[in-house]
C-alpha cells in the first residue's frame, strides 16, 4: 500500500531550502531534486562556450546609437528594450547558420506563423478559440522553469479590433480565391444566436504589412467570438505575426508574437486549448514557427 506524507518548512528556512533544492516532472514522478547551485571553473567555461550571448554583446557593441534605437523601436512589448529584441533575433540567426545581423521591421521580430500549402493541397484555415472562458499557460512567479493552468475569464465588450501582420507569396488555383484573417462574433438578439464576421483581406502578394478591423456593434448582445486564418483555393506561403484581438482595453490574442503557433499542451495542461488548431489542413499544407530569412 502507498505511503503519503508532507513537511512544513519552518518560515525562516524557506529561502534557505529553495535556494538548495527544486521540484522535478510533477506529474510523471513526483519528487524533490537537488539544485546545482556551484559550478566549476571547467563547467562555468563550458557553459559561456555554448552560449551565443558572448558573440551577441560583440555585435551589439558595434552598433550605432541609431541602430540600437532601431531594435528598440521594433520591440513590440510595452516596456521597448533594443537589447532583448536584437538577442532574440540574433540567437535565430545564429542557431540556423545564417551571417550577418537583421534589419530591424516594425511588422515582424524574430520568429513568426507560416502556413505553407503545395500540390495536392490548396486550403487551409486554422482557428484560435476565445469562449467567455478557456485554461491558457501560465508561468509560476519566481520559478524560471515552472507553469501552471490558469483559468481566464474573456468576457467581449464591444469594440473588438483585431489586427495582423503579414507577408504572403500565394498563387490562386481557381475562382474564388482569398486570403483571410477574420474574428467571427456570436451575439443574441430575440432567442436567436447569430454571428457576424469582422474581416481582413490578405493580398494573395504582398511584402511585410500590417493592416487592421474594428467592429463597434452587433445586432442585440455579443457574447464571444473566434480567430481564423483562411486561405482558399491558393498554393504557397504565407507568413504572419503580431495577431491582436483587442477589446476591454486588453490584447485577448494567444502567442501574438507567434513563438510556437502549433504548440500542443499534454499532462495536466491537457485541457488548455491550443493557440491555434487546424479546422482545414490536408495533405500538402501544415503550418509552424519559423524564423523567416
Amino acid at each position: 500500500m502507498a505511503r503519503s506524507t508532507y513537511i512544513e518548512i519552518p518560515e525562516a528556512q524557506i529561502d534557505l531550502y529553495w535556494s538548495a533544492l527544486q521540484v522535478g516532472d510533477r506529474y510523471i514522478f513526483s519528487r524533490v531534486i537537488r539544485k546545482n547551485a556551484f559550478f566549476s571553473r571547467a563547467k562555468i567555461e563550458k557553459l559561456t562556450s555554448k552560449s551565443y550571448l558572448p558573440t551577441i554583446k560583440e555585435l551589439w557593441a558595434g552598433f550605432s546609437t541609431e541602430q540600437k534605437t532601431a531594435w528598440k523601436n521594433i520591440d513590440p512589448h510595452p516596456q521597448k528594450h533594443g537589447w532583448r529584441t536584437f538577442v532574440a533575433d540574433q540567437s535565430q540567426r545564429i542557431k540556423l547558420g545564417l551571417s550577418g545581423t537583421a534589419t530591424p521591421n516594425t511588422h515582424h521580430q524574430d520568429l513568426v506563423g507560416a502556413i505553407n500549402i503545395e500540390a495536392p493541397a490548396d486550403e487551409a484555415k486554422l482557428v484560435q478559440l476565445h469562449p467567455s472562458q478557456y485554461w491558457v499557460n501560465t508561468r509560476v512567479t519566481g520559478k524560471k522553469s515552472m507553469y501552471q493552468p490558469t483559468s481566464v475569464t474573456e468576457l467581449l465588450v464591444l469594440p473588438l479590433k483585431i489586427s495582423i501582420s503579414y507577408k504572403s507569396n500565394l498563387t490562386s488555383t481557381g475562382t474564388g480565391s482569398f486570403a483571410k484573417f477574420y474574428a467571427e462574433v456570436r451575439h443574441f438578439y430575440q432567442g436567436q444566436n447569430l454571428e457576424t464576421k469582422l474581416e481582413i483581406n490578405i493580398p494573395l502578394s504582398s511584402d511585410w504589412a500590417t493592416s487592421d478591423a474594428t467592429l463597434s456593434n452587433v445586432l442585440g448582445e455579443a457574447s464571444s467570438y473566434n480567430l481564423y486564418i483562411h486561405l482558399y483555393k491558393v498554393r504557397g506561403t504565407l507568413l504572419f505575426d503580431n495577431v491582436k484581438a483587442e477589446h476591454s482595453g486588453s490584447n485577448w490574442a494567444r502567442d501574438t508574437y507567434c513563438k510556437n503557433i502549433a504548440q500542443q499542451f499534454t499532462k495536466a495542461f491537457y485541457q488548455i486549448p491550443k493557440h491555434w488548431a487546424a479546422v482545414i489542413l490536408p495533405d500538402g499544407a501544415d503550418y509552424d514557427s519559423i524564423y523567416p530569412e
